[in-house]
């Protein structure tokens, strides 16, 4: 449910009303014209919104107490819903506007039916109706005192001033979330802080109060299909990504988090930045995978400056291309009627930690029979094979041994009158083995984020959290011996 505008307006008996605050949201609007297409209503301008409210209320010339178009007996009144006449062919209206008033205050929205305008659906089934009337109470709770009087005129102002970070935090974007709160009290995410006054975006729906923790963890995801076949070269790729997390007081508090390389680290590519960074070095976004590789290519530090929104988000992403994959593999299969020979080489290469938080393979077998017998040892870990019989489940644990290769060798036999799963790519001896793991505390391109090199701008000092890990994605070793499917060109990421 969302708002397309929402007004109040102060008006004394007899007189014209007067618009106290208004409030748009285009997007919603952008929404409502969608949805209506060819009977689409504009709202009028704010100038011409009291003196359109109160006659529709039957606040105003109280020597006509009679208006045709609004009092006649075969116009049907549906309450607290209204027409807003605003005029034009046909005497086009806009439905349904809610309203609440009390004393000489005013309250109207004009919320958003995600439905075709004709024929009009029943209010009760307008979820829009009951959650916009939710919101103009709260709101009515926020300006006014209990006891159907109205604040004194300052105290008033004071709090219509104070509407639009309310909404900020209650009304983000046009959709409700929260009950704004009573009495004129601010929540602590809108109270004014020891700063003073600056203006709060629209895409920041509060500000954090409390304790200042700022969170940024690194990861990067290593791809890699390897063939064993000098005929079919091996291919791998690493994408990084910076997540951040940023409980800052202020409005809008100045973060910068630093990347570094090891001297002979290769410089990032391909990167993409999030819209709340401030300021970037134009050589950083000018290195791409695509190109060939140019060795005065911007190595580094990569300085990030932004002002954080509230929830976590991805601060920038990039790739990376490294000599070698961080486990290599070799897979060999041989084929003797319902048998299958099994014979699994992995290697920890030397530059990664031996400290894994999970590590394991999967070997799955397509059209065949449910795995009958198995007779298979391997020198590390543990083997399972799955509920449905036809996976196996190599469980290597956290550690290679010291010689860092792991190796399985054995047989699988294929029997029964039940048959597993299909893949139509996956035939003979067409297979590979899935490799699952992450490595805490590693990055293959050397990238980290020291907790020094965050720097933040803020009233009190946060403190610094960093991690990094390696994880693995579509990493696959095939079978060697059958035919595996060949990229006709690089990864894409």
């Amino acid at each position: 449910m969302s708002i397309r505008a929402l007004w109040v307006v102060s008006y004394d008996k007899g007189e014209s009303g007067k618009l106290r605050f208004s409030r748009r949201y285009p997007t919603v609007e952008f929404r409502a014209k969608s949805l209506a297409g060819a009977q689409y209503v504009v709202v009028p301008e704010d100038r011409l919104i009291p003196q359109l409210l109160l006659t529709e209320l039957g606040l105003i010339d109280p020597e006509k107490p009679y208006v045709a178009v609004r009092d006649d007996c075969a116009r049907q009144q549906r309450c607290p819903a209204v027409e807003l006449r605003v005029g034009g062919p046909g005497g086009r209206t806009l439905w349904p506007l809610l309203t609440i008033h009390q004393g000489g205050l005013i309250l109207a929205c004009l919320p958003l039916v995600e439905a075709p305008p004709d024929p009009r659906l029943p209010l009760p089934s307008l979820a829009s109706v009951s959650q916009g009337l939710a919101l103009l109470s709260g709101l009515q709770g926020f300006l006014c005192s209990t006891g159907g009087k109205l604040p004194e005129p300052d105290v008033l102002a004071s709090r219509l001033a104070a509407l639009p970070s309310v909404l900020l935090q209650v009304c983000p974007l046009g959709t409700p979330l929260d009950v704004p709160p009573q009495a004129g009290v601010l929540p602590a995410t809108v109270a004014p802080g020891p700063g003073g006054a600056q203006k709060q975006p629209a895409w920041k729906a509060g500000v954090h109060r409390g304790r200042a923790v700022v969170s940024v963890a690194l990861t990067e995801m290593v791809r890699s299909m390897q063939y064993g076949n000098r005929n079919k070269q091996d291919m791998w790729d690493v994408h990084g990504m910076v997540m951040c997390k940023c409980e800052v007081e202020g409005v809008l508090p100045n973060v910068t988090v630093t990347l570094t390389l090891p001297p002979n680290g290769s410089p990032l590519q391909d990167i993409l930045v999030h819209p709340c960074v401030t300021s970037l070095d134009s050589s950083i976004l000018t290195a791409s995978s695509v190109d060939e590789n140019d060795g005065s290519a911007f190595s580094g530090p990569y300085k990030f400056p932004f002002s954080p929104p509230l929830e976590p988000f991805r601060l920038c992403s990039y790739t990376s291309q490294v000599p070698v994959p961080p486990i290599l593999g070799s897979y060999q299969l041989k084929a003797e009627e319902n048998l299958l020979k099994l014979n699994v080489v992995l290697k920890l290469h030397e530059s990664v930690r031996n400290s894994f938080e999970y590590c394991e393979a999967q070997l799955p077998f397509f059209n065949r029979h449910q795995i009958g017998s198995v007779d298979v040892k391997v020198s590390s870990g543990q083997l399972e094979v799955s509920k449905e019989k036809n996976l196996l489940v190599w469980v290597l644990g956290q550690k290679f041994p010291k010689s860092r290769e792991v190796t399985l060798e054995g047989s699988v036999n294929f029997f029964g009158h039940l048959f597993g799963p299909t893949d139509p790519l996956c035939t003979d001896l067409t297979a590979y083995i899935k490799l699952f793991f992450r490595v805490p505390d590693l990055t293959l391109s050397g990238c980290c984020v020291d907790q020094h090199s965050v720097q933040v701008y803020s009233s009190a000092k946060p403190r610094i959290v960093t991690t990094r890990e390696l994880v693995s994605s579509e990493y696959y070793i095939w079978n060697s011996t059958g035919d595996a499917p060949v990229s006709s060109g690089l990864m894409i990421l």
